[in-house]
């Protein structure tokens, strides 16, 4: 889920003691970097579900409490982003959301029992949201070139790939699944690090607050409501987010656990979908120029089922995972631009 993203504006009060200079690089860096925790952050718990399952005697059904607790996180920040950004502005509501991630993570790995972890889910799923909905913003709003947001949502496929693999890595080392929330906790603290830099330094692209809204809500969302392609979007990005979602989350269980696959190849298999994610989005601009959006959605969702069923049909190979990955990667984007792209 997506949450709703506010617009910015450059704070009136003048910094006392204001950059230097403010190269673009530097917030570019930053936001690249914090899609990359975000990514690790989610697709890790692909990998360490079975042991967590073992260690608190779980079942699937049981552990989806946890994917709600998350959920409502990112319900949470969708509500709350615009609010917090006016308040606090871009930086600060960064560090807020990055501090928080960082916490729930930490509080997975000391977790000694299920609740505790199901009532921190959404702590993580308000973090990762807030700084989803500041990164997307900032980028649109101050960069103003579409091949910016590509290249995040990219980064955000590298930290998705980049996630199983340290994961299975650290465990094929002998750490155990909280000493692995633990690592991944830390790299969340180097942006943490990032984010006070910027605001020591009044790094001033960053340094903005939240335009307030004059729109009525509750009346765009009854129009939405009534607007019939407005619900079959809907209805479209609701399948395809699941599907990504379950498959990021179950592909090990069901390579290893399932399937007796070795753990160190189920893990990496997961990091193979998110390649392929990962290269779609790096490609996506191409692909809709070449292709156009309409054929690419089309020749998305055909190849999406190919992968899902060899997948399924063929256990022991290796290609149908990218490949559904691949295809997952442009649905979204093409489903909510539109004719635009």
């Amino acid at each position: 889920m997506k949450p709703n993203l506010p617009s910015y504006k450059t704070s009136s009060r003048r910094s006392p003691h204001p950059t230097a200079s403010a190269p673009v690089w530097i917030g570019i860096a930053i936001a690249f970097y914090a899609f990359i925790t975000i990514g690790i952050a989610e697709s890790a718990l692909g990998v360490l579900l079975p042991s967590i399952l073992k260690t608190f005697d779980l079942t699937p059904a049981t552990v989806t409490f946890l994917f709600i607790s998350q959920i409502s996180g990112y319900v949470l920040a969708a509500f709350s982003s615009s609010l917090i950004g006016s308040r606090l502005g871009l930086a600060p509501m960064l560090l807020v959301a990055a501090i928080t991630l960082s916490t729930a993570l930490v509080i997975y790995g000391l977790a000694t029992a299920w609740f505790m972890m199901v009532m921190v889910g959404t702590l993580l799923g308000l973090g990762i949201g807030l700084i989803d909905a500041g990164i997307n913003t900032y980028m649109v709003s101050d960069q103003q070139d579409a091949k910016w947001i590509g290249l995040l949502h990219a980064f955000y496929g590298i930290g998705a790939l980049l996630g199983p693999a340290i994961a299975t890595t650290l465990l094929m080392l002998g750490l155990n699944w909280r000493q692995v929330y633990f690592v991944i906790a830390s790299i969340v603290v180097l942006l943490i690090g990032g984010v006070v830099w910027i605001i020591i330094t009044r790094y001033q692209p960053m340094m903005v607050r939240t335009a307030a809204s004059h729109t009525h809500a509750l009346a765009n969302l009854r129009f939405a409501l009534k607007t019939p392609l407005v619900l079959i979007a809907g209805l479209f990005l609701l399948v395809n987010v699941g599907t990504e979602a379950s498959l990021g989350n179950w592909v090990y269980t069901v390579q290893h656990v399932s399937r007796d696959i070795p753990a160190s190849t189920a893990g990496y298999s997961i990091s193979a979908l998110w390649m392929g994610f990962t290269i779609a989005r790096v490609m996506l601009g191409v692909l809709v120029n070449r292709l156009g959006a309409i054929r690419l959605v089309n020749g998305s969702l055909a190849m999406l089922a190919v992968g899902l069923v060899s997948w399924w049909l063929l256990p022991g190979q290796w290609l149908s995972l990218p490949l559904i990955g691949f295809a997952i990667a442009a649905i979204f984007p093409l489903t909510y631009f539109g004719r635009r792209l």
